[in-house]
């Protein structure tokens, strides 16, 4: 057994199954049941379990932004005037579409976002028209990512 938290315990069978469906979410219960030696129904009820303990918080469907045409990957760092300009600017953020991710960080930004683009000049309209044009915000410092080398969960 090992305790993840005081809400959360798990055991060797679930880690194989969180294993199997962390790699492919969409692979058959019967078949990781089978090839662990165990019914259908208990996987569906430890994964039920797993999922009310809040470990799992769902699964989705990943489409490579390439494929739509997004080739540009940036992180920007956002200064805001004063800390008070937080919830709005996330508020504000929260409706440019291009942005992904949007983390509260310690350090020199206030904020630090992960946005997806067509291109370049595609970015320097989102920089400019959206992101910099939001009250509070008094300048951003943005890193272009040349090409992802790692993409992967946190191991269990």
């Amino acid at each position: 057994m090992k305790i993840v938290n005081e809400n959360v315990v798990i055991d060797g069978i679930d880690k194989t199954i969180l294993g199997y469906l962390m790699e492919d979410a969409k692979k058959p219960i019967l078949e990781i049941a089978r090839s662990i030696g165990i019914t259908g129904a208990a996987v569906h009820q430890r994964l039920r379990k797993l999922e009310k303990s809040g470990l799992i918080e769902g699964s989705k469907l990943m489409i490579d932004p390439r494929m739509l045409g997004y080739k540009t990957m940036a992180f920007v760092g956002v200064y805001l005037d004063k800390a008070v300009s937080n919830p709005q600017a996330v508020k504000k953020l929260s409706k440019i579409p291009e942005v992904i991710e949007c983390h509260y960080t310690t350090g020199n930004w206030s904020i630090f976002l992960k946005i997806l683009c067509k291109d370049n000049e595609h970015l320097m309209q989102v920089l400019n028209k959206d992101i910099q044009a939001i009250e509070g915000v008094s300048r951003t410092e943005t890193f272009i990512s040349l090409n992802q080398q790692i993409k992967r969960q946190i191991k269990i």
